[in-house]
């Protein structure tokens, strides 16, 4: 067989071989068989020295076209190969996007930030400002600058944690009053303020008592606050958190920042004042207590108190948050049971 007849039958046999060929490793194994220095081609090729002269370009010509031959059906089953491996690997990881989707839980805001949050928005929308002052307060504050000085009574009923003999976990949200009406340019305008916040007293905890709660407190300074616009206010509010029918009505009471103190009482919304076991059968639930601002108070701030005059107000947003949704123990908004919380999503 001539040179010519064996390039000619090694580039046909390879062809057909790499064809063949079903695993990427047999198509390298062939490349090196075929086309290596020890391969079937070069050996043809040492048979030049038998070819005439004038033959050997156009062997050599088809020496090299045999090897391109050879080597473009080696890449193009290669391509075919690589292309049936990544087929077979998007088929075997396909996704059902028709299978329904595993669910996931969403949570939802803590209940009594939602009952916060609803109560600041509503005074927001009368005009005041939010400020939560400190957790953090001077005895100075949280007491003397509401007339309650180091020998007074009422001290005993807000026994809490002391830091120093000067510092102390604030008892009440009312001690950002001192700071707000000292810090307060009236000539730009009245001072009108709500202060929500967690409070601490040293107390026993149980159903209805807690030794860390929150309060939020209201205060407006201007001339001519009364009584009027203090029911008009705490009306307003009531309407809002437990329904547009509910009164309110005011009893005496003390408290020795305000001056007349009352408590107030929204007319139940269970069953519309005809007496229930929510509201003790008396028509009328407890919800927070109230007042015009002592004198005492606005002088302290700097404030003279026969020119202008003030109303205050505190409320516990889990006391609103109880009474609203039929809560009965207060320890619930602090254990973190899923079971609880989730019962409120969006409620507000």
């Amino acid at each position: 067989m001539s040179l010519n007849d064996k390039l000619k039958d090694l580039r046909k046999n390879g062809i057909n071989e790499a064809k063949r060929a079903e695993r990427l490793q047999e198509l390298n194994d062939l490349r090196v068989n075929l086309l290596g220095k020890k391969g079937p081609i070069t050996k043809a090729l040492r048979g030049m020295k038998d070819v005439p002269a004038e033959e050997r370009p156009e062997i050599g010509t088809l020496a090299n076209n045999v090897k391109k031959d050879i080597q473009l059906a080696i890449e193009e089953k290669m391509d075919e190969l690589n292309q049936q491996m990544i087929t077979k690997k998007l088929e075997d990881e396909r996704i059902d996007v028709t299978l329904p989707a595993q669910s996931r839980t969403i949570g939802t805001r803590h209940i009594l930030k939602q009952t916060i949050e609803d109560i600041e928005e509503f005074f927001i929308g009368l005009g005041y400002q939010v400020d939560a002052g400190h957790e953090v307060e001077e005895d100075h504050y949280n007491f003397e600058r509401l007339n309650i000085p180091k020998d007074h009574p009422a001290r005993d009923m807000q026994d809490t944690f002391y830091l120093t003999d000067e510092l102390l976990m604030r008892t009440q949200t009312s001690a950002q009053e001192g700071r707000d009406m000292e810090s307060h340019d009236f000539s730009k305008g009245p001072l009108k303020v709500v202060s929500p916040g967690v409070v601490y007293r040293r107390d026993d905890d149980d159903a209805t008592h807690s030794h860390q709660f929150h309060q939020i407190e209201g205060l407006v300074v201007d001339k001519n606050v009364s009584m009027a616009d203090l029911k008009g206010t705490l009306e307003a509010l009531c309407r809002h958190v437990f329904g547009p029918n509910r009164e309110i009505r005011f009893r005496p009471s003390y408290f020795p920042f305000t001056e007349p103190s009352v408590e107030v009482d929204v007319s139940c919304f269970n069953c519309n004042g005809e007496g229930c076991r929510i509201c003790k059968y008396t028509g009328w639930i407890e919800v927070l207590g109230a007042g015009l601002t002592h004198p005492n108070v606005l002088e302290m701030s700097g404030i003279d108190s026969t020119v202008y005059s003030g109303m205050a107000f505190g409320l516990g947003p889990e006391r609103f948050a109880m009474l609203k949704y039929g809560i009965t123990d207060i320890r619930d908004f602090y254990l973190n049971d899923v079971r609880f919380l989730e019962q409120f999503k969006g409620v507000n």
